[in-house]
């Protein structure tokens, strides 16, 4: 069967030319930050890719098909649509057939990549599990993607909001690299160190494309992922941070959030918390991971 993938105009020379391509999630323009910010950052993030010798495909669901980089113009619509689903694993195909628009998670982002052969994808932070998982059984559907799709995920770690020792160890039993770049803590989001020796470090982009290369060749399924530390001048130290996420965390529980919704809703009352300081690091870690994402898809493209 023909996929339902549409690539952009830039995506497709990239393709005909050989060029380094990463892939970018839609989320982050649907549900992580309002718009105009959202547009802006986009495009920041897009133009990072490009600096640093790639060429980006943001990725989203729109009219039947998954679109695989975007149009300014598409860019603008998608960071002022309303009641856009966010979209993961389980329900990337209902919202194919039945038309709907759509923004992509770590884990759709990592299958619609794969759809359309781009092996480097960008994004903030994975999901993993959530504190309290032992009786909700909360866990992000990132994890297991990263088991099974053969992408080479950069991101901040996983988000601060989550129980990272746990899932570190999901992770380990899934047999996904966990790959810290330039240093041997698993950093947390915002912040550099964790608290938590990462499994694995690399410095090179060169080395983290060589193990990509390696684990397609071993026939290993599934892909990597490459723990960037938030630059040192924007980051926010975990124990700031860590009596915040306790009380957004205690007033998630009062109020009965659970499942999709306790991400945005934490994410947001951080936000409020630390006076915008949040967002201003996500951005910033974000655009970092963009930058050594496609020095990653240089080299394996070589």
């Amino acid at each position: 069967m023909t996929l339902p993938l549409i690539l952009s105009p830039e995506v497709a020379a990239a393709k005909s030319e050989g060029a380094a391509i990463v892939a970018l999630e839609s989320t982050i323009i649907t549900h992580g930050m309002p718009y105009p910010q959202n547009l802006e950052t986009a495009r920041l993030v897009e133009d990072d890719v490009r600096q640093s010798g790639a060429v980006p495909a943001t990725i989203a669901v729109m009219d039947h098909a998954i679109h695989i980089g975007l149009t300014d113009a598409q860019l603008e619509a998608l960071a002022q649509a309303k009641n856009v689903a966010k979209l993961s694993r389980a329900d990337l195909a209902v919202c194919l057939a039945t038309g709907g628009t759509g923004a992509t998670t770590v884990a759709a982002t990592m299958i619609c990549a794969h759809l359309a052969d781009i092996h480097v994808f960008a994004t903030g932070g994975i999901g993993g599990v959530h504190k309290g998982a032992e009786e909700t059984f909360d866990i992000s559907a990132d994890l297991q993607e990263l088991s099974a799709t053969p992408v080479t995920v950069v991101g901040a770690g996983a988000k601060a909001i989550l129980d990272l020792p746990k899932t570190l160890e999901v992770l380990e039993t899934l047999g996904v690299p966990v790959i810290a770049y330039g240093q041997p803590a698993f950093p947390a989001f915002w912040s550099r160190d964790s608290g938590l020796p990462a499994p694995l470090q690399l410095d090179e982009p060169a080395q983290i494309a060589a193990a990509h290369k390696m684990r397609g060749d071993l026939g290993l399924p599934g892909g990597q992922l490459v723990a960037n530390p938030i630059p040192h001048e924007a980051e926010i130290p975990a124990a700031t941070l860590a009596p915040m996420i306790a009380q957004a965390q205690a007033e998630a529980d009062a109020q009965g959030i659970a499942g999709k919704g306790v991400t945005p809703f934490l994410l947001q009352r951080l936000f409020e918390l630390t006076e915008g300081a949040t967002l201003t690091a996500n951005i910033a870690l974000v655009r970092n991971n963009a930058r050594v994402a496609a020095q990653i898809a240089q080299h394996l493209r070589a």
